[in-house]
């Protein structure tokens, strides 16, 4: 009698055992598969931030030709009207040689 009920005490511990490995293995299996989900949100979030920041450079670099253009055309003005006021000195020049 001792022996049968060793042995199923035995066969009960062992079927316990074999279930708590299942529920182990089934839970690692399911964080696994949440753990590959987070990454893939996280992949998501780094290339919204990439396209983002490449976007931010392309508007950085647009604005900055626009300046750019905007500095040329304030100095080809400053020029043309230096140019025009040395025009002008020169002609009130020669009449103030001529006047004399």
């Amino acid at each position: 009698m001792k022996k049968v009920f060793i042995a199923v005490m035995a066969l009960s511990l062992s079927l316990s055992v074999m279930t708590s490995c299942k529920e182990a293995s089934d839970k690692a299996k399911e964080a696994t598969e949440e753990a590959g989900d987070a990454l893939d949100e996280a992949g998501e979030s780094i290339n919204e931030a990439v396209d983002a920041v490449k976007e931010a450079g392309e508007n950085a670099k647009e604005m900055g030709e626009q300046a750019l253009d905007s500095i040329k055309k304030a100095g080809e003005d400053a020029m043309d009207k230096a140019e025009q006021m040395g025009e002008n000195a020169k002609e009130a020049a020669k009449k103030a040689i001529d006047s004399l």
